[in-house]
């Protein structure tokens, strides 16, 4: 298991994005704008980042 964290923040809304996309925020659990969820830094959480990086803010939580 990871030690280092990452936290998430939504700043842009999810309307417009494909279903694809928003199925990709919301399993990051994300549901509102503003929102920050922490998740561990794996390569999957990584790769779902990279799906949406316009509508994410990201960084790292000591």
């Amino acid at each position: 298991m990871s030690s280092k964290r990452l936290r998430i923040t939504l700043t842009r809304s999810i309307i417009g994005l494909s279903p694809k996309q928003e199925g990709t925020v919301k399993a990051l659990g994300l549901r509102r704008m503003h929102q920050s969820v922490t998740q561990d830094d794996t390569p999957v959480i990584r790769g779902m980042i990279a799906k949406v990086p316009h509508v994410l803010e990201v960084s790292h939580e000591a």
